[in-house]
């Protein structure tokens, strides 16, 4: 029976994929069905050293191993876009340092909130840096209704994604 660890901390999974070889490999499963020889010589890793890489990301819980091939985790996938979208972040690096340099104490909300809306093309991103509005309003976000008040989401009996 494999050594499975039931409690997975932020710290060991950003470890396990902290070295340039480790995120690629990473990205190289979520991305492509390909084999292990193939990584070892693209990556230029010993044996040793992917299979370590390997067990690392799978002690994580980012990576389980099926007929042969590994594959992505349920969680291995969320981490993929999490850190897909810390990539997105770092390519627009720059916008993002000006919008940090105006002073918001005299700058209005409204104009800096415009200000993103245009220099920011990743919608993603947008949500982040443009907060929801503390008063009852609703969104439609992926063709659901979303309701928010600025607190914490949770789903109504309705289906739909309140926030309280």
């Amino acid at each position: 029976m494999a050594n499975t660890k039931i409690m997975i901390s932020v710290s060991d999974c950003l470890s396990a994929i902290s070295d340039d070889k480790s995120l690629a490999l990473f990205n190289a499963i979520a991305l492509a069905n390909t084999n292990s020889n193939i990584l070892i010589s693209k990556f230029q890793l010993t044996r040793k050293q992917y299979y370590s890489r390997l067990s690392n990301l799978s002690e994580a819980g980012l990576v389980k191993r099926r007929n042969g091939r590994y594959l992505l985790t349920s969680f291995g996938e969320i981490v993929f876009k999490a850190q897909e979208l810390i990539g997105q972040a770092v390519q627009c690096s720059a916008k993002l340092k000006v919008i940090d340099s105006i002073d918001s104490s005299e700058f209005p909300t409204s104009e800096r909130n415009k200000l993103i809306d245009t220099i920011i093309t990743n919608n993603e991103i947008k949500k982040i840096l443009i907060p929801v509005e503390h008063n009852t309003s609703h969104h439609v976000i992926g063709g659901e209704k979303i309701h928010s008040s600025g607190l914490t989401p949770t789903i109504s009996t309705t289906n739909n994604l309140m926030i309280h």
